[in-house]
């Protein structure tokens, strides 16, 4: 094999690639990318056994070919060729050697057979699908803060990727949840979703698909069968393995009955409960809301370290109330909010509290409050 790629191409390639590959494993060749030149094009692919991407990047291939060599090596060397670069890669396969050359540069690195490498096996797709980039973003980006990181409820480990029924007729939907907090986001279904089976797309997968999306004019093909999931561009393809479990019944936990309302300039209250939350005990980062006529006091009592408290005047025309958060899920669910408000609806100060961008009720959250 020999070809010569633009270094700036390159790089694109095997960053994506080395990113799948794990650190520690026991299988040498998972370490290494697969290096396949053909035509006039150069595909790059590695895996982890539960994720596979394959990236294609354009080239000029003087020998087609097949090699594979480590990953996170390959990246660091491209990654430190200047810019504009021409890189050549020539594989010997008898020495068992890689040779990457640009301008005065010259490495050799050690390579393993490519019929060592195991490529995912093709599953039939039970719905095949298209939509825009910026669609799909939306749906993982807002959710994806409320993954479960506990091991033991690995069916909590990743994002719902669904479709179900709203007021307005079917949808694409995505929830996780940690048992604490619950993001729901939901987009219009696009054509051929109809079918799609429900699957929960593991946490490293959706940080994977995050960098398919950054393209605002892409559209993303997506494939999905009760095993596999599969994201492509043109450029790229991500399948990877769903989370063999049943995740739970959500809407059992999203209130229907909270009255008390409470409209707050989304920016205003993050940094406010930020600042209040520098005092309090790293254990519990326990905020209390004190609610009572157009105004909200956040307030921070942690013995050993001191007190804080803040006020905003805000919408809010109920009886008084009371409540405790964890500051952190407080912050994380504020920064999800893209409108002005964030309207905020309570029962009572024992029950669970849901947070959406003021009427849009396409993305809704709910968050468990702590005693205080």
């Amino acid at each position: 094999m020999r070809l010569s790629i633009e270094r700036g191409a390159l790089l694109k390639a095997v960053a994506q690639a080395q990113s799948v590959v794990e650190r520690r494993n026991t299988i040498p060749i998972l370490a290494n990318v697969l290096i396949e030149a053909e035509g006039n094009s150069v595909l790059f692919r590695a895996t982890d056994l539960d994720i596979e991407v394959v990236d294609r990047a354009p080239a000029m291939v003087e020998r087609a070919g097949a090699t594979t060599v480590s990953a996170v090596t390959l990246h660091e060397i491209v990654r430190k060729l200047p810019d504009g670069a021409l890189v050549t890669l020539s594989d010997d396969s008898a020495a068992g050697r890689l040779t990457v050359s640009a301008g005065r540069s010259n490495f050799n690195l050690a390579t393993l057979p490519k019929e060592d490498f195991p490529v995912m096996a093709n599953s039939e797709y039970a719905a095949n699908f298209s939509a825009p980039a910026p669609v799909l973003r939306r749906l993982f980006d807002k959710s994806k803060f409320a993954i479960s990181t506990e091991e033991t409820r690995y069916y909590l480990n990743g994002v719902y990727f669904h479709t179900s029924d709203a007021d307005g007729g079917k949808v694409l939907r995505a929830v996780a949840t940690d048992g604490h907090r619950l993001a729901r986001i939901d987009a219009d279904i696009p054509e051929g979703a109809n079918g799609m089976p429900g699957v929960i797309v593991p946490r490293k997968t959706v940080g994977e698909l995050r960098k398919l999306l950054d393209d605002d004019e892409a559209v993303i093909a997506v494939s999905v069968s009760e095993t596999k999931i599969r994201f492509a561009t043109p450029g790229v393809t991500l399948t990877s393995k769903v989370i063999d479990g049943t995740f739970p019944d959500y809407s059992r936990v999203i209130p229907q009955g909270n009255t008390r309302r409470l409209e707050v300039d989304a920016k205003e209250f993050a940094s406010a409960v930020d600042r209040v939350a520098t005092v309090s005990s790293e254990r519990s980062r326990a905020v209390k809301l004190s609610l009572d006529e157009d105004r909200l006091v956040l307030s921070v009592n942690a013995p050993d370290s001191g007190a804080a408290e803040e006020e905003l005047a805000v919408a809010y025309g109920d009886e008084r109330l009371e409540i405790g958060f964890n500051a952190k899920y407080l912050l994380e669910i504020a920064s999800q909010v893209d409108r002005e408000n964030a309207v905020f609806l309570f029962n009572s100060a024992g029950d669970p509290t849901l947070m959406r961008e003021g009427n849009d009720t396409t993305a809704v959250y709910v968050v468990m409050p702590m005693r205080v």
